[in-house]
């Protein structure tokens, strides 16, 4: 298995600074490399591409000490971004959907990778030594705080920053699996707002909204941003505080992502979830142009929309789907993902399906049988159900 480990680096100011300096010359290299494809492209119809931009690194670093200082392999892995980027963008545009041409990147460049351990960088991991460290290119031994042992073998290196952190990930190949012991039970999981997951057997997981509990230093550290100058030192530390606020939800979702899956992957064999779209259901409404009013629009419902859409992202979806499938993956369980259409409004006695039968969030009342339960708990069941039947049609195919 493939295998992501995260720890936080504990670098000394001049490292720091070396850090930070490396970002940016990195930076430079992509943005100038995006801007010889941009001007060869509109100028002479040319395009220019990874093998091309990758064989003038030499001569870069032969005539720019800053970019000589920094790993070959770190910045072929830079140049090898962007040329994803224009990848992605092609595969958009050929299948009709929105382009989002590469942009130039300003203050968000905050990773740089290393291809291959060993090669400008190197994880210097010993289990029984106290502390760890990781040796980069011009910036020398970092401390590491490894909370946890990596298995595997290490593969890719990446230093990343967030806010004031520092991070090194690495990407492991041959990861070990380590299966739990059986236990004969399955579960359908319904994902809401109200609570994060409820169980086909009525356990219900809550959803702190931890988004719309730090709403309110958000908007005070935003106003901050906003009443200094542009381009000077107090406006950087305001801004690195909101990252910084941002930076906590994140964290604060994912570590409620990992303890519910974990719940969830101990103690069942097989777990049925929905498939949800979150990107198309947070998608704004279209608009309603009005026809008495040339260049004017109706009411869309985009209002009500919008607080709907903030908490389906505050719950984190999608993150904790991603941790289920990895959870279940290393301890030998199974996941099913089902169609999520009509799962809240079908009967789970008869199967009668009705918009009427779940008029408020809460609860589930039949109009046919009178079948009452809680509504998620109802919901859960018909995707167990669902999640039974496909994985038999696996099976016996």
């Amino acid at each position: 298995m493939k295998r992501t480990f995260k720890f936080l680096m504990r670098p000394t100011v001049k490292q720091a600074a070396a850090l930070a300096m490396m970002l940016e010359d990195h930076r430079e290299l992509y943005n100038a490399a995006l801007a010889e494809r941009r001007d060869a492209y509109q100028m002479a119809g040319v395009t220019v591409r990874y093998g091309g931009q990758s064989a003038q690194l030499k001569e870069i670093r032969a005539c720019d000490e800053d970019q000589a200082r920094w790993s070959f392999s770190s910045q072929q892995a830079t140049l090898c971004r962007l040329d994803k980027a224009f990848v992605a963008f092609f595969r958009r545009a050929r299948v009709g959907e929105r382009p989002g041409y590469p942009r130039f990147k300003a203050g968000w460049f905050d990773t740089v990778e290393w291809p291959k351990d060993g090669d400008g960088c190197r994880w210097d991991s010993q289990p029984d030594s106290p502390t760890t460290r990781v040796r980069l290119q011009g910036v020398g031994h970092v401390k590491v705080h490894r909370h946890r042992p990596v298995a595997g073998r290490v593969k890719t290196v990446s230093v990343k920053r967030e806010g004031r952190r520092w991070y090194v990930v690495l990407s492991c190949d041959d990861v070990p699996a380590m299966p739990l012991p059986a236990t004969g039970a399955v579960v359908g999981v319904d994902l809401g707002v109200a609570s994060l997951a409820t169980t086909s057997d009525g356990r219900h997981y809550g959803n702190p909204r931890f988004l719309a509990k730090a709403s309110g230093k958000l908007a005070a550290a935003q106003r901050e941003v906003a009443r200094k100058k542009l381009r000077s030192t107090r406006r950087k530390k305001a801004v690195s505080k909101v990252a910084g606020l941002h930076g906590k939800v994140r964290r604060q979702r994912l570590d409620l992502a990992h303890k519910t899956a974990l719940d969830l992957v101990r103690d069942y064999d097989l777990v049925a979830v929905e498939d949800l779209r979150v990107r198309n259901m947070t998608r704004r409404a279209a608009p309603k142009p009005d026809p008495d009013r040339p260049g004017q629009f109706l009411s869309n419902g985009q209002a009500a929309k919008s607080g709907l859409n903030r908490s389906i992202l505050d719950a984190g979806w999608g993150a904790f789907v991603n941790v289920l499938r990895a959870k279940a993956e290393s301890a030998g369980r199974v996941i099913v993902e089902v169609d999520a259409p009509h799962t809240s409004q079908r009967c789970a006695a008869r199967g009668r399906v009705a918009a009427e039968n779940r008029v408020v969030q809460a609860r589930f009342c039949c109009v046919a049988c009178g079948h009452r339960d809680h509504a998620d708990v109802n919901g859960a069941i018909n995707i167990l159900r669902a999640g039974l039947a496909r994985q038999a049609d696996a099976q016996a195919a």
